[in-house]
C-alpha cells in the first residue's frame, strides 16, 4: 500500500476480522493515529507502521499512548550495504525496501523500543523471497538489542531456516509466507516441526 500510495482497504480488513478467531495484526498504508483507530475500531488486534514510523518517529510514542504498546508493531525493513558505501552495513530502509533511509537498523531498533513500540517485524529486504533463510546476522543483532519480541521475516524455504531464526537468530517469532502459499509446507507440519 504504502508503495501504491494508497491506504489500507477497510472493506476487506473488515471481512476478515468478521471471520478470524486468532490475533489479527494489520500493516501496510497506515500513516496516522486516525488509519490505526478506524482498525482497531474493526477489530483489528495490532496494527503495523513502517514507513509511516521512520518519516515520522513521534507517530510511535502517540500510538503507543493512544492504543497501547501491545497493540502497535513497528515493522523494520533492513539491507545489508557493501563495505565504503557511507551507508550503515545493516541499514533500515522505507517503502518496502526501495528507499535508502541512512538509519544503522540496531540503533533505529532501540528508539522504537524506547519510544513504544510493542514487538518489532523484522524483514531482511536481502533474503525476501529467496527461500535460502532468514538473516540471522540481523535477526541477532536487533533481537539482542531489545527487551520486545522480535518476529524474524524474509528468506523462510525450509522447516530449518524456522528453527534457526529463533535458535541462532534469537527471534521470538517467525513469519514465512511463500511456503505456505504455494503449499510446500504446511502450517500444522511447520508447528509439530518447531515444538518437536
Amino acid at each position: 500500500a504504502t508503495v501504491e500510495n494508497r491506504k489500507t482497504r477497510l472493506e476487506w480488513v473488515k471481512k476478515v476480522c468478521d471471520v478470524v478467531t486468532i490475533p489479527f495484526a494489520v500493516g501496510g498504508g497506515i500513516s496516522s493515529i486516525e488509519d490505526m483507530a478506524a482498525l482497531i475500531d474493526l477489530g483489528v488486534d495490532k496494527v503495523s507502521i513502517n514507513t509511516a514510523a521512520v518519516k515520522k518517529p513521534e507517530l510511535i510514542k502517540e500510538a503507543a499512548k493512544q492504543f497501547g504498546r501491545e497493540r502497535l508493531v513497528v515493522a523494520i525493513d533492513g539491507r545489508k550495504n557493501p563495505p565504503g558505501s557511507n551507508l550503515p552495513r545493516l541499514e533500515v530502509v522505507a517503502k518496502s525496501g526501495t528507499e535508502s533511509t541512512g538509519l544503522e537498523i540496531v540503533d533505529w531498533a532501540r528508539r522504537v523500543e524506547a519510544l513504544g513500540a510493542g514487538e518489532i517485524l523484522l524483514t531482511s529486504k536481502d533474503a525476501d523471497g529467496t527461500k535460502e533463510g532468514y538473516d540471522l546476522e540481523m535477526t541477532r543483532a536487533v533481537a539482542e538489542a531489545v527487551s520486545i519480541p522480535v518476529t524474524a521475516s524474509g528468506g523462510a524455504g525450509k522447516l530449518e531456516h524456522l528453527y534457526d531464526a529463533v535458535v541462532t537468530g534469537k527471534a521470538s517469532a517467525v513469519l514465512a509466507a511463500s511456503i505456505f502459499h504455494f503449499g510446500e509446507i504446511s502450517i500444522p507440519e511447520a508447528k509439530r516441526y518447531l515444538k518437536d
